[in-house]
């Protein structure tokens, strides 16, 4: 009973970390000597996969949640850049010392970019899930499908359902 409680206060602990980590930001970029601000928005699936849009950019990752439920990450699988996928398509996966679990394409794109940290430092997942830990950096390809994914309070509130 003990250990259910602390996995329940560590999965609370989760969710109002990625919530706080995870509101919306303004970047401003140069372009062609003046600047401009883009909007920058995240959005997550139910299996706790994220999605930071930059652009037609997207950083991917697991969410802090993830990693919590996951416990300490000792390997990481990502795919090659070039490598294209659908929504909703297995594109990696996370080893930890408790289980091994696949990780989701949140949208359409090809991968322009993977996390090369991760391999040698997995356990960065555990400590920067949602920052420093990113798995991929993908280009959209169907930026509607970004309408099927929650936002920070929708994904809060899934995030407290499934811990109690």
């Amino acid at each position: 009973m003990a250990s259910a409680t602390i996995i329940s206060n560590a999965t609370r602990r989760a969710v109002f970390q990625a919530v706080r980590s995870s509101s919306s930001r303004v970047a401003v970029s140069p372009s062609f000597g003046s600047s401009s601000a883009r909007l920058m928005s995240t959005y997550y699936t139910p299996a706790h996969e994220y999605c930071k849009v930059d652009g037609n950019i997207a950083t991917v990752g697991i969410t802090d949640f993830a990693q919590a439920a996951l416990g300490d990450i000792v390997f990481v699988d990502l795919p090659e850049p070039g490598d294209e996928f659908e929504a909703k398509d297995s594109f990696g996966s996370v080893e930890s010392v408790k289980a091994a679990s696949d990780v989701y394409a949140p949208v359409s794109g090809k991968v322009t970019e993977v996390n090369e940290a991760l391999t040698d430092e997995p356990g960065l997942v555990n400590t920067s899930a949602e920052d420093d830990a990113w798995f991929i950096k993908m280009e959209i390809s169907d930026d509607s499908e970004l309408g099927e994914l929650m936002g920070a309070d929708a994904y809060k509130e899934h995030c407290e359902k499934e811990a109690h």
